[in-house]
């Protein structure tokens, strides 16, 4: 059997490859958003785009995210495949009606005659020192919303291999990509792949606990599972990838086996997606919990700028590892 080579790639490079990928493959499939084309993208995710596909598939907008938003819903309602890209998810509430009122509940809305195939990328999270109006975790927000896919691509693999079924998909998906991650690099099989953009997956075997997170949360937990392994305590780490819809099966599967869990969300604790996973387990597996479930999220402040205030607002390797060793029954 021939060896499938692999290269190694940025979070970066992938969400590029897997853009460049899309446009090759399907002339419908277009990239629009503010400073796309000429700049680079502003965190340079677009870089080369332009010059390689032109100006009417790699589209600069006016800095209005209703405007652009809008102008996305009706490509996709006309035949085309837009990406539209917002530069940060706290951008996107300047969008929110388009995203939630049109986009969302179109379907609905038109008696099940129109699909709103529209894939919209964001940048989200804080960690880079880009003060309180940059820097918020709103994915949870918008899974809530019925009638949204909401998918968060934690590594190379996935930034690069969801972004085509997205495309796929004839309903709205917002992919959110945590801004620290794009300097994160991993490998890639050389012809790239194909993600399955509906399930969570396993990223680390443990007996002990379940630590269940997303986005950067899972670099955090891997590094603190590597912490509580060094004192006998194997943490199982889930990495939900979709918010909307959870995945149950895979989390329900893990918290039945370990019989504790640990929620990890850089989102805020009050009425946010840890909230809403900490329900589901109680609700479900109750009698399966050897103590109550935990969760790790940041602080319920607006992000400092100052980055060793910054630092402690978010969860990190070491607070989760913490939050573990105190959970009831553990050996170590």
């Amino acid at each position: 059997m021939k060896e499938l080579k692999q290269q190694k790639m940025t979070y970066r490079q992938a969400v590029r490859e897997a853009m460049r990928e899309a446009m090759i493959k399907d002339d419908r499939v277009f990239l629009m958003g503010e400073d796309v084309g000429l700049y680079g993208g502003c965190f340079n995710v677009s870089e080369g785009m332009l010059e390689e596909f032109g100006s009417e598939r790699v589209i600069d907008t006016p800095l209005s995210e209703s405007g652009f938003t809008g102008a996305g819903i009706g490509a996709a309602m006309g035949g085309m495949r837009p990406i539209v890209e917002i530069m940060t998810v706290n951008f996107s509430l300047l969008a929110s009606d388009q995203i939630i009122n049109t986009a969302a509940i179109q379907l609905y809305m038109s008696g099940g005659q129109f699909n709103v195939p529209l894939v919209i990328r964001m940048a989200t999270g804080g960690g880079k020192q880009l003060a309180a109006q940059h820097s918020r975790s709103l994915e949870g927000w918008y899974a809530h919303i019925p009638g949204l896919k909401v998918l968060t691509p934690a590594t190379v693999e996935d930034a690069r291999g969801m972004l085509w079924p997205a495309l796929e998909d004839p309903d709205p998906v917002l992919i959110f990509e945590n801004t620290t991650l794009y300097n994160y690099e991993g490998y890639m099989p050389d012809n790239g792949s194909i993600v399955d953009i509906s399930t969570a997956k396993v990223r680390r075997n443990g007996a002990d606990v379940s630590i269940i997170t997303y986005g950067i949360g899972l670099h955090k937990s891997l590094e603190a599972a590597g912490i509580l392994a060094e004192e006998g305590i194997e943490a199982e780490v889930v990495d939900l990838r979709v918010l909307r819809p959870l995945d149950n099966e895979t989390i329900f599967k893990s918290v039945s086996k370990t019989h504790r869990a640990v929620i990890v969300d850089e989102g805020w604790r009050s009425g946010g997606i840890s909230a809403e996973l900490s329900s589901r387990i109680t609700e479900k597996l109750f009698y399966e919990l050897d103590c109550p479930v935990e969760r790790v999220c940041g602080a319920e402040v607006p992000a400092p700028y100052a980055r060793h205030l910054e630092q402690a607002s978010l969860p990190q390797p070491e607070k989760i590892a913490e939050t573990i060793k105190q959970m009831g029954g553990l050996h170590g």
